[in-house]
């Protein structure tokens, strides 16, 4: 590793979390893409196991947050992100069962079951490399190592899904999980080698206390991941209806503009402020969300779809940011695995809430949904200034 007077330079840590995350949520992504199809086409399943296949991951992310916070709080990020890679390996493993076909019950199971560990693995990844980050890079990057994370995750999204997809014909299921296991397994060896870092924690604390300190924060990315769920879930069907071609791009629009903005202001939010960055953020966000609502044509809707990327891309490190600065360090992973979740749940619910209200018809609606949400997300960041500006004031006002 590059040293600079005897520490791991700071570019080529941030290549390290960036990439280790990259890795962690790789298989995450190609199995998202090929595991409906698998379902439907190789097993027989119906559409609605096919559903399942995907969201079980989300829901068993879910409900590991708190878990996943806890372990990097007492045995060290690095400790936390070892644990997630190993859970990956087991994951795709478990997955290559289906290939034994000795029942479709059995296989079906198998699929469920690896999909889920995939999902756990996911979260002590996560929480792991921004504890370890943070812990090893200091509070002050805290902004930094989150976009990064999400670089990495965005990254692996995009070169996952078309990946699987090839894999998935060249190899078959099966072979794509071994191969995401061998890389994995690649990547828990490499992860052996990173520095210790400070374990703080001696003593729990009720998850839902520390959820008490820092919900305002978690509202605030929640509201801002409705955007993305709404074009990741809906553009395509909005595109479909209204007879537009070339519905792909609207993610890929999305997903440009997220990364580069990632790029070019991942260092604003330890610098200006989360919450300024954060309500800035969501206005731009709200602006792609009105765009699309009103696109009349495919141009107009792309330029949505790219605004709404633009304006997701910081919200959440930039309230991290703020829940780093305000909760103590032998609490940071448990706080921000339940800030984590506040987007999960966006992510998570935004899609069948959304296609219940509207019942299948004009899907654009639901980019209005999406925009006016953004706006209200507004609302909160600048009422949590105001209040700390107050509180701020009364505390100098007491000193004498």
């Amino acid at each position: 590793m590059l040293r600079v007077n005897g520490r791991t330079s700071e570019g080529f840590v941030f290549f390290i979390i960036a990439g280790l995350f990259f890795l962690a949520y790789l298989p995450v992504a190609a199995t998202m893409a090929v595991a409906p199809i698998y379902a439907v086409t190789v097993l027989h399943s119906g559409s609605g196991f096919a559903g399942l296949a995907v969201g079980v991951a989300f829901l068993a992310t879910l409900l590991s947050r708190s878990s996943a916070g806890r372990f990097a709080d007492t045995r060290g990020g690095k400790y936390c992100l070892a644990l997630g890679f190993k859970l990956y390996v087991g994951a795709c493993l478990l997955c290559c069962a289906t290939a034994l076909h000795w029942s479709r019950l059995v296989d079906e199971t198998a699929l469920v079951a690896g999909r889920g560990l995939m999902g756990v693995a996911e979260s002590l990844a996560l929480i792991g490399v921004i504890s370890w980050g943070i812990s090893y890079l200091g509070p002050t990057r805290s902004g930094k190592v989150m976009a990064l994370v999400g670089m990495g995750m965005y990254g692996a999204f995009a070169v996952g899904s078309p990946l699987g997809v090839a894999l998935l014909h060249l190899i078959g299921f099966p072979g794509l999980m071994l191969a995401c296991a061998a890389v994995l397994f690649a990547a828990a060896m490499g992860s052996r080698f990173l520095p210790e870092t400070a374990q703080l924690a001696v003593t729990r604390e009720s998850f839902w206390r520390i959820i008490g300190q820092i919900w305002p924060y978690g509202l605030v990315v929640g509201l801002q991941g409705v955007g993305f769920a709404a074009v990741a879930s809906f553009m395509a069907l909005d595109f479909l209806g209204r007879g537009w071609l070339h519905a792909g791009f609207g993610l890929t629009s999305f997903g440009i503009s997220f990364v580069l903005v990632r790029i070019l202001a991942g260092h604003l939010p330890d610098r200006i402020g989360g919450l300024k960055l954060a309500a800035l953020s969501l206005m731009v966000e709200a602006a792609g969300q009105y765009t699309l609502w009103a696109a009349p044509a495919p141009l107009v809707a792309f330029a949505g779809a790219f605004l709404t990327g633009a304006g997701c891309s910081m919200v959440f490190p930039s309230m991290g940011t703020e829940v780093v600065r305000i909760v103590p360090p032998q609490r940071r992973s448990t706080a921000l695995s339940g800030f984590a979740a506040f987007q999960d749940c966006a992510y998570g619910t935004t899609g069948p809430v959304a296609g219940w209200l509207i019942g299948g018809a004009h899907y654009e609606d639901v980019f209005l949904g999406g925009a006016l949400l953004a706006t209200l997300g507004v609302v909160v960041a600048l009422m949590i200034m105001w209040a700390g500006a107050v509180a701020a004031k009364k505390n100098n006002a007491s000193i004498p």
